[in-house]
């Protein structure tokens, strides 16, 4: 029989993100059929009665087979010349994401011009159609017309900002929010004018006058509406906060496969752009330091990796 201790350990295995490798090695292949049966008989979770004998639970298959890839996946993806990973980040996501504009946006609002314009240049050489139109193909609905604008974007990236205009276009939005019942803010052309072709520096400085103007933070305000126009809004003007936000979410227990992409994602896009600042908002955010949140939840090379990453010295 196994060892307690071992299902234990094996059990661990199977949870979180990644696998660990080395205890299957160690464990597992060295195990006779009456261990493996054990194992089968103590984990209901991950095996179900197929009639006279233990059988994997469809489901979990599924599942394990992502985790198994998830450490190859993000090799893959650091390896890659970051126009070409934009570019598939979002091929991808518009085949087989639920909700593609999560990824749309983050890509087309937290690159620079440059990145962005290389990522729209990839994806051209890649599927020989544009961002832009395949935006528009996939995506239906109100806000299409948005995405087709940020992914179009070219932005200017100087420091330079004209604060009684910034203030001026925070009242335009405010009061596009205020009267959100008669028409939604993510189908009105001044709102999508303003978050698709001004700089970050004067929409940083928007969002700083948006609470002066109306006493309420604009996140707060676009909570009601669609989730696109808040992701954009912090994507622009927070982007720290925001890709803290998305890989706490990916570690929650029980997220969903394309939640938990999240993680990935973030650690591998920022890697050489901000990754120190990210961690040092999700300390800040959540009280705890990344690398040691990663350490709970991720399982062998994936984990390995990820820690590596966050530790670089750019």
């Amino acid at each position: 029989m196994a060892r307690p201790a071992e299902l234990q350990a094996l059990n661990h295995a199977f949870t979180g993100l990644g696998i660990d490798e080395k205890l299957f090695v160690s464990t597992l292949g060295k195990w006779n059929p009456e261990h493996r049966r054990s194992f089968r008989k103590s984990n209901p979770h991950l095996f179900v009665d197929g009639h006279y004998f233990e059988r994997w639970d469809d489901h979990r298959v599924k599942l394990l087979k992502h985790e198994f890839m998830r450490f190859k996946n993000a090799v893959v993806l650091w390896a890659m010349h970051p126009w070409e990973r934009d570019a598939r980040l979002i091929k991808e996501a518009l085949v087989k994401d639920p909700e593609p504009h999560l990824v749309i946006v983050e890509v087309a609002c937290t690159r620079s011009s440059e990145q962005l314009l290389g990522a729209r240049r990839a994806y051209h050489s890649l599927y020989e159609h544009s961002i832009e139109e395949e935006v528009a193909i996939h995506i239906r609905g109100p806000k299409r017309k948005l995405l087709v604008a940020l992914v179009s974007a070219y932005r200017f990236e100087g420091p330079n900002v004209k604060e009684d205009i910034a203030r001026a276009e925070a009242k335009i939005l405010a009061n596009t929010i205020k009267h959100g019942d008669k028409k939604n803010p993510v189908e009105d052309d001044e709102v999508i004018r303003i978050l698709s072709t001004r700089s970050k520096a004067h929409l940083r400085a928007l969002y700083k006058h948006y609470k002066e103007v109306s006493g309420t933070n604009i996140v707060e305000d676009l909570a009601g509406f669609d989730p696109i126009l808040k992701q954009t809004v912090e994507c622009l003007c927070t982007p720290y906060a925001y890709f803290s936000k998305i890989v706490n979410e990916a570690m929650k227990p029980g997220a969903d496969v394309n939640i938990k992409k999240g993680l990935t994602r973030v650690i591998i896009s920022r890697g050489d752009e901000d990754v120190k600042e990210i961690k040092d908002e999700y300390n800040k955010l959540y009280g705890v330091p990344l690398s040691k949140k990663i350490e709970e939840t991720a399982n062998g090379s994936y984990k390995d990796l990820l820690l590596s990453l966050i530790s670089r010295e750019n």
